[in-house]
C-alpha cells in the first residue's frame, strides 16, 4: 500500500511520502490552532510544516514542484502561515496590541523584499548564463570570467529568503504567550534586517567585474580558440536529459581519433549529464550562434541521433556529414528515412548495410560504410563456465517504447516467467537483472512488471542466502567492501564529493580536464568494478540499476543473456556467449528470425519462456551447443571482422571522408576561379569592406 501511495504521490521514498502527508495535514492543523486559539498547538503545527517543506525542497520532491501548479507554491504556503498567525493574534484579543500591528507591518515589508530579491537573483543567473558553455576549451586566457557568487546565496534562494520569517514568527508567538511585545519586535527586526542584508549581499554580483563578458565577446573568444585548435572531426548531438547516454557512448571513440576531435552539444542539460572526457566540448544552445561559429577547419561531422536541430550543422557544405547512431539493432529507428540526408551512414557490419537495402528508405548502398563498433572493445570473449562456479545469466530487457507495441519488450508479458525459470533452474544459476533506464516511463504496466520482477529476484536471493548449500567467503567480501569504500572515497576526493557546484560561467572557465586525474579516475573505476563483483557471493541473485556497474561489465561476468530486440543483443554477440531473445509479439520462430537479424543465432523464447532449458543447456555444456558456429558467423555479419580493430576501421573511415571533403572544397574553389566568381573568403571580405557614401544624382 505504501509503494502505491509513493507512486501516486510521485515521491521517491517513504520518508518523502511522510513529509508530504505532514505538510498537507499541517496547514489545517495550524488553522484549527489559530481558531481555538492555542499558541502551543499553533507552534507545533507550524514547526511541522516548516520542517516538512524544507525536507521536500532539499530532496527536490516532484510533489513540491507540482504544488505551484495548483496555486499552492512556496510563497503562498508561507503567506498562509503568516496570515494564520495574524488570525491567532486576533483570536487571542490582541488586535489592539502593538504586536498585532507590528506583525502586519512586518509581513507586508517582508513580502516587499521578495520582489527585489527575486529580481536580483534572476538578473545574476541570466547575466552569468553563457551564450556558449564549454569543457576542455581554454577561454580563461582569452576573456575574464569572474567567480560565481557564493553557493549559499543562490542555491534554493527563494526558500532561504522566505525562511527568514521564522525569527518573526517565533518572536510573535513568544509575545502572544508572554504578554510582552519585546520578543516579537526583536524577531521582526531580525527578519527584516536579515532579509535586507540578503538583498544587499547579492547586489555586487549584478554589475562591473562580477559579471562575465557579453555574448559577443564570448563568441569571439570561442572563435579565436577554434582557429587556434583547428578541429577536424565533430561529434554533434542534441537531445533530452534522458538521451545523454547516446552521446556518452561515443566519448571514448572520440578520444581515440587520429584527427583533432570536437564535441558540439545543443542543450545545457546534456552538458550537465555528459560523462568526463578529454575531448573539447562546446555547448551552443542558440542556432544562430552555431551557424556563425568558425568551423571552417572541420571536415567530418558525426551525428549520433536523428533530431531536428541537426539541420543547423547539416547546412554546412564544406564538411561531410555522417550518421553513426547510438546502437545497431533491427528496430525501425535503425533505418530512419531521415538518414538519407547525410553524406554517409556508418554501420557496424554487413547487416546494417543489408538492413537499409531491405527497408528501401532512400539510403544508397555506396553511401554506407562498415566501421565496426569501437565501443565493444571492452567486451571479453567466453571460454565456458570455470570449474566450481555457478553460471550467471543476465536478464537485460529493453523498455516499452513510445508506440505501445508488445514486441518492444519482454518485461510485461514474459519477464516474470523468464525470471521464475531462471531462479528455479536445476542445476542452479545466478540471475542478474539489469533493466533499461527508461523502463516504466511510458506504460504504468511496464513499471508494475518491473517492480514484480525486482521482488522475485530479491526474494530468490534471500532464499538462496538462507540455503546451507550456498556458502560465502565472508572475509573476502568484507575486504572487497573495504576496497569499494576506499576507491569511492578516492574518486570522491578527485572529482569532488559534492559534485560540480560551479555555475555555468565558472564551469566554462575552469572546465579543462586534468589528464592525469582523469586517467587515475578511469583506473579507479576499473578497480571499483572488480571489487563490486567480489563484494557479494558469486551465486547471489542481483538487481542492478543505475549507471554502475555498466552493461558491458555485466556482459563480462555473465555466461549467457536473455534480452529483447535492441542494440543490447548486437553488442552481446561480440562476446560469443549463448543468448536468448523473447518473441513477445508471438510472431513465431521463423518469422521472428526473418524480421530480426540479431536473433538468428539465439534461442527464441515465447512469453512462457518454455525454451529456457535450451539456453541453460548451452551454458552448462558448450561442446553440445548447437548454435556456437552460428554465433561466430553472425558476429562477423553484424559487427564486422575482428581485424583490423574497429577503432582502426573507424579512423580509416574518418580519414577517407575528410579527404573527400577536401577534394570537394578544392573543386569548388577551382570552378569558382575559372568562372571568375570570388571564393567564400573573398566574397566575405568584399561584403564587409567599407562602402563609399552615395553621391547625389546629377541634374
Amino acid at each position: 500500500m505504501i509503494s502505491t501511495a509513493i507512486r501516486v504521490a510521485r515521491v521517491g521514498s517513504a520518508s518523502e511520502l511522510a513529509a508530504a502527508v505532514l505538510l498537507m495535514l499541517g496547514f489545517p492543523a495550524i488553522m484549527v490552532a489559530a481558531l481555538i486559539p492555542s499558541v502551543y498547538a499553533f507552534a507545533a503545527a507550524a514547526a511541522v510544516t516548516y520542517l516538512a517543506d524544507h525536507y521536500l525542497h532539499r530532496k527536490g520532491s516532484y510533489l513540491v514542484n507540482r504544488l505551484s501548479k495548483v496555486r499552492a507554491g512556496l510563497s503562498i504556503r508561507f503567506l498562509i502561515r503568516e496570515l494564520l498567525l495574524i488570525l491567532l493574534l486576533a483570536r487571542l484579543d490582541l488586535a489592539n496590541n502593538l504586536i498585532y500591528y507590528g506583525a502586519i507591518g512586518c509581513f507586508i515589508a517582508f513580502y516587499g523584499l521578495q520582489a527585489p530579491h527575486g529580481a536580483v537573483v534572476t538578473l545574476i543567473r541570466n547575466r552569468r548564463r553563457m551564450p556558449v558553455a564549454t569543457r576542455n576549451v581554454d577561454l580563461k586566457s582569452r576573456i575574464n570570467i569572474p567567480d560565481a557568487p557564493p553557493l549559499g546565496l543562490l542555491d534554493r534562494s527563494a526558500e532561504k529568503m522566505l525562511h527568514l520569517d521564522l525569527a518573526a514568527v517565533v518572536g510573535i508567538l513568544i509575545s502572544a504567550e508572554a504578554g510582552s511585545s519585546v520578543a516579537g519586535f526583536i524577531g521582526i527586526g531580525l527578519t527584516l534586517g536579515l532579509g535586507s542584508l540578503y538583498v544587499l549581499a547579492l547586489l555586487p554580483f549584478v554589475r562591473g567585474g562580477k559579471i562575465p563578458p557579453n555574448a559577443d565577446k564570448v563568441l569571439v573568444a570561442v572563435d579565436d580558440w577554434l582557429r587556434e585548435y583547428k578541429p577536424e572531426t565533430v561529434l554533434y548531438f542534441s537531445g533530452s536529459k534522458d538521451s545523454a547516454y547516446q552521446v556518452n557512448m561515443w566519448l571514448e571513440t572520440m578520444e581515440q581519433l587520429d584527427s583533432r576531435p570536437l564535441i558540439i552539444l545543443r542543450e545545457r542539460v546534456i552538458l550537465q549529464n555528459l560523462a568526463p572526457t578529454t575531448v573539447p566540448v562546446i555547448c551552443v544552445p542558440g542556432g544562430v550562434h552555431l551557424m556563425n561559429m568558425d568551423l571552417s577547419t572541420v571536415r567530418v561531422a558525426l551525428y549520433a541521433a536523428n533530431v531536428g536541430k541537426n539541420i543547423h550543422l547539416l547546412r554546412v557544405p564544406t564538411m561531410k556529414h555522417v550518421f553513426i547512431g547510438h546502437g545497431d539493432s533491427d528496430k525501425l529507428a535503425s533505418v530512419n528515412p531521415f538518414s538519407k540526408a547525410y553524406d554517409e551512414v556508418w554501420t557496424a557490419g554487413r547487416a546494417g548495410r543489408d538492413r537499409y537495402a531491405i527497408a528501401d528508405v532512400g539510403v544508397r548502398d555506396e553511401d554506407i560504410v562498415e566501421v565496426g563498433r569501437p565501443q565493444l572493445a571492452p567486451i571479453r570473449g567466453w571460454e565456458g563456465v570455470p570449474e566450481g562456479r555457478i553460471p550467471t545469466v543476465l536478464y537485460a530487457p529493453t523498455w516499452e517504447g513510445w508506440d505501445g507495441d508488445p514486441g518492444n519488450t519482454s518485461i510485461m508479458l514474459a519477464g516474470e516467467n523468464i525470471v521464475k525459470k531462471l531462479v528455479k533452474a536445476d542445476p542452479p544459476v545466478r540471475v542478474l537483472y539489469k533493466p533499461h533506464p527508461f523502463t516504466g516511463t511510458v506504460l504504468p504496466k511496464a513499471a508494475a512488471a518491473h517492480r514484480r520482477i525486482v521482488a522475485l529476484v530479491e526474494k530468490a536471493a534471500a532464499e538462496r542466502a538462507a540455503d546451507s548449500r550456498f556458502t560465502a567467503d565472508t572475509a573476502g567480501q568484507e575486504k572487497a567492501k573495504a576496497d569499494l569504500a576506499r576507491i569511492e572515497a578516492r574518486i570522491a576526493e578527485l572529482v569532488g564529493a559534492g559534485g560540480d557546484k560551479a555555475d555555468e560561467a565558472e564551469a566554462t572557465r575552469d572546465g579543462v580536464v586534468d589528464v592525469a586525474q582523469y586517467e587515475e579516475v578511469a583506473r579507479l573505476r576499473g578497480e571499483w568494478n572488480e571489487a563490486y563483483w567480489r563484494s557479494f557471493p558469486a551465486w547471489e541473485h542481483r538487481v542492478i540499476e543505475g549507471a554502475e556497474p555498466r552493461l558491458f561489465d555485466c556482459f563480462n561476468v555473465s555466461d549467457a543473456m536473455v534480452s529483447d530486440i535492441s542494440s543490447v543483443v548486437s553488442d552481446f554477440i561480440a562476446s560469443g556467449k549463448p543468448y536468448a531473445v523473447t518473441d513477445s509479439a508471438e510472431l513465431g520462430v521463423e518469422e521472428f528470425k526473418r524480421q530480426n537479424t540479431a536473433v538468428r543465432a539465439a534461442v527464441i523464447l515465447n512469453n512462457k519462456a518454455a525454451q529456457m532449458g535450451e539456453l541453460l543447456g548451452a551454458v552448462r555444456d558448450p561442446k553440445a551447443d548447437p548454435l556456437a558456429e552460428d554465433r561466430k558467423e553472425l558476429k562477423q555479419y553484424l559487427l564486422g571482422p575482428d581485424e583490423p580493430t574497429s577503432i582502426e576501421q573507424f579512423n580509416t573511415a574518418v580519414k577517407e571522408l575528410a579527404l573527400k571533403a577536401d577534394t570537394r572544397n578544392l573543386g569548388q574553389e577551382s570552378r569558382a576561379s575559372a568562372a571568375g566568381t570570388p571564393g567564400a573568403d573573398e566574397l566575405s571580405d568584399a561584403l564587409s569592406a567599407p562602402q563609399p557614401a552615395p553621391q547625389p544624382p546629377t541634374v
